[in-house]
């Protein structure tokens, strides 16, 4: 279909600069950072992904990571309509095996890394890793960028069927780009990227976290592969303002940073954590959950990794769809348990994840981090076949106004009911 779609939509992609980001972990992010490199060039630019599609300034609701292949040559045609002249793109495992991507030549293919994930879709992670390299053949792609931190990346870098610019965060002197100097901060790190040729480009990753000096990293590279001026591209990374629902700040005047994130695998989680710990000077809570009908087997390693990780473990509810929210809680709970209690923190259960966000709220102090994990960009909770409206972000906020409230009328700092009245009261 997408071949004959492409077909009928007399070949947009062809008129489009065309970059696709694969991989476990990083691909929203990586796009948001290759689209922001893209404007900062500035090109007139397309999104398409998890969180949102974006046609130059127009938003659109995404239905899923990839578009149907239909729907992903319609949307090709109105970019070109519309003069859009580059496009960055994260392409899903299901993408490639399900054709969603026929008609598609991308012009730079990106690997981030692979981890278990999805494994309700696939065999195991052979066939993962066999999805993803689809992406690196001639028919799917003409340049390929991959980071060779990663295991996965060092074998795709040698069977890729199509010419391979090699990156590494951690400073790989065998990659064609590496990170050195690297100094992360609270909201972001620095850096400086060095090239095959000597280049020595000062780049800021505008989010925090190893992880995210390694999705700037291969932002940059990919932009820089793509023909665009390296230090051109690094500087507009550095201004992309966050990306929806990672490690997205909530602010409601607390004294300890609140954030809300889209890990929802294993090593996501445990990433996300040890960053965080890096720039928290008191306690780090986490409240997480894990999606019904979906992979069962991250579910025990996921609490364990949260109970491991952090001082205080909230397990509860993510979109348990048609499961049992309680069945879900037992295989994390029991990965939690498993860990020595030595080294666990303190791990609470509530199905409700509103009431689970409150409790990690109200056990946090000056200095602390509360981080609230999993559905990230996501404004819906879908149980027994029904969604309802449910936005971490927006029930972060509520849960620290209330608490902020609560402690101001404990300390009998709040002012009293009658007292607002008579300031009103002619």
């Amino acid at each position: 279909m997408g071949e004959l779609a492409a077909t009928i939509y007399g070949r947009p992609g062809e008129a489009l600069l065309q970059i696709g980001i694969t991989g476990t972990s990083g691909k929203t992010t990586t796009a948001y950072l290759v689209e922001g490199g893209l404007r900062g060039a500035g090109r007139t630019t397309g999104l398409v992904g998890t969180v949102e599609m974006r046609i130059g300034d127009e938003r659109i609701k995404s239905e899923r990571t990839t578009p149907e292949a239909t729907d992903l040559q319609a949307l090709f045609a109105v970019m070109r309509e519309r003069g859009v002249e580059a496009v960055a793109m994260e392409v899903s495992s299901h993408a490639l095996r399900l054709g969603r991507v026929d008609g598609c030549v991308f012009d730079v293919a990106v690997f981030n890394n692979l981890s278990p994930e999805h494994m309700e879709f696939h065999t195991g992670m052979e066939d993962y890793f066999q999805a993803k390299a689809q992406l690196f053949t001639p028919a799917r792609a003409r340049l390929g960028v991959v980071n060779i931190d990663d295991e996965y990346g060092r074998r795709l870098a040698k069977e890729s069927t199509v010419p391979v610019v090699t990156f590494s965060a951690a400073g790989d002197p065998a990659a064609d780009w590496r990170a050195e100097d690297v100094v992360s901060g609270h909201m972001d790190s620095t850096l400086t990227l060095v090239g095959p040729e000597g280049q020595r480009i000062a780049a800021t990753a505008p989010l925090p976290g190893p992880f995210n000096v390694a999705n700037t990293v291969a932002a940059i590279v990919t932009l820089a592969t793509a023909g665009l001026d390296p230090q051109t591209a690094a500087d507009g990374v550095a201004a992309v303002p966050g990306v929806p629902g990672r490690l997205e700040r909530v602010d409601a005047g607390q004294p300890y940073l609140a954030v809300v994130d889209y890990a929802h695998k294993t090593d996501a989680v445990e990433s996300v954590l040890r960053a965080l710990r890096e720039v928290t000077a008191g306690k780090l809570h986490i409240v997480l959950g894990c999606g019904g009908d979906r992979d069962t087997t991250k579910r025990g390693p996921m609490g364990a990794a949260a109970a491991r990780f952090a001082d205080t473990a909230v397990l509860t509810s993510d979109n348990p769809r048609s499961e049992d929210p309680l069945k879900i809680l037992v295989a994390m709970l029991e990965g939690a348990a498993s860990v020595p209690a030595a080294e666990r923190g303190t791990v609470l259960v509530d199905a409700d994840r509103a009431a689970a966000v409150a409790a990690a709220v109200a056990r946090a102090e000056p200095g602390d981090t509360v981080l609230v994990a999993g559905k990230g960009h996501e404004q819906g909770q879908e149980t027994a076949g029904q969604v309802r409206p449910f936005d971490d972000r927006a029930v972060l906020r509520a849960a620290i106004e209330a608490d902020q409230a609560a402690r101001r009328t404990a300390a009998g700092t709040d002012p009293k009911p009658h007292a607002r009245q008579a300031e009103v009261t002619p």
